[in-house]
């Protein structure tokens, strides 16, 4: 059964009190674990076990929510048979790839947890150092991102994560000295505003940013990639970008109005000019080339600021009508 987008969220909790040597005490907490799946047949099965491993081990109480995004190599079949054999781990199919943020928002509104942790399908945020990010939140953080050592990924990525960070820092007010990731752990409050947002296009990175106060990092390993490569391509990190720039910012309208106000300015100082050079020099039929080239730039940029304002506008009407970000079509628990 499809969790509805408008299900009322729990009321928020109190922040919980640190202790005398300000630390709470972590087996006092629920935990739930919410892993994107995406094509990791060969990885997801291990990813799940280390998961279980480490938090039974802990003696922590747990629940390992499993989304499984589209994938076409049989993830679905392994994480559907893990969650048949483990009441602590529910399984979800989503009808088709709508990306790792959708992917996480599917979790959060089926989360459970005291506190809600994300992380990746591929063991490259080791489950051992999930452990890091609770011992920063006992200290009565809402908001801790895991800041890696040395992150094992292609230059493309680390140049992608890059103008991510410098757009979060304008957008989201992100602070200079927090590193922001995909391996996280967030406070029961600031999961339930994630959930009960409206939105067409979900970045809980951004979103996390947005409705936490009290936020921090703490260092933790990153391990390269056992079995192929990462589907997080460039594409994807373009797309992520501008879904930033273009859902939670007006950065490019601002931007599009100056070329524009500049343009036009540049426009009245031409006009000027040859109304100037036209009553006091001989007139003769000359200049084609400049009027064509002018109209080219003008009229060009008139169209892309058209377009800019365009994509606004499908944004609004998408966010308006409230249209489901994913659909489940399946799921699978103990």
């Amino acid at each position: 059964m499809e969790m509805d987008a408008d299900a009322q969220v729990q009321p928020t909790q109190e922040a919980p009190e640190p202790s005398a040597d300000g630390l709470l005490d972590r087996s006092s907490f629920t935990y739930s674990i919410v892993v994107p799946v995406f094509n990791s047949v060969s990885l997801v099965g291990k990813t799940v076990d280390r998961i279980v491993e480490v938090f039974e081990r802990e003696g922590l109480t747990y629940q390992l929510i499993l989304v499984n995004d589209g994938s076409r190599d049989g993830s679905w079949d392994v994480i559907a048979e893990k969650a048949r054999h483990n009441p602590r781990i529910l399984a979800l199919d989503l009808l088709k790839n709508y990306g790792q943020h959708n992917a996480n928002l599917a979790g959060f509104r089926e989360a459970t947890g005291d506190y809600v942790i994300t992380m990746d399908d591929d063991l490259q945020n080791p489950p051992d150092q999930a452990l890091l990010l609770i011992d920063e939140a006992m200290t009565g953080r809402d908001l801790v991102f895991g800041k890696f050592e040395r992150k094992q990924a292609a230059g493309y990525r680390r140049l992608g994560s890059k103008a991510i960070s410098m757009i979060n820092h304008r957008v989201f007010h992100q602070p200079t000295d927090l590193s922001v990731s995909n391996f996280r752990i967030l406070r029961r409050d600031v999961v339930d505003r994630i959930s009960a947002s409206r939105t067409s296009e979900p970045y809980i990175t951004g979103q996390a940013l947005m409705y936490s106060s009290n936020r921090s990092n703490v260092t933790v390993r990153h391990e390269p990639r056992a079995v192929g490569g990462s589907s997080y391509n460039a594409v994807r990190i373009v797309r992520l970008v501008l879904t930033i720039l273009f859902s939670y910012s007006i950065y490019p309208l601002r931007l599009a109005a100056f070329g524009g106000f500049l343009m036009a300015a540049i426009s009245f100082v031409l006009g000027a000019g040859y109304v100037v050079h036209g009553i006091f020099s001989d007139s003769q039929v000359q200049g084609w080339t400049t009027i064509v080239v002018l109209l080219a730039v003008f009229n060009g940029f008139t169209i892309a600021l058209l377009s800019m304002l365009g994509e606004y506008v499908v944004r609004t009407l998408n966010t308006v009508n409230a249209q489901e970000t994913y659909h489940i079509v399946a799921r699978v628990s103990g």
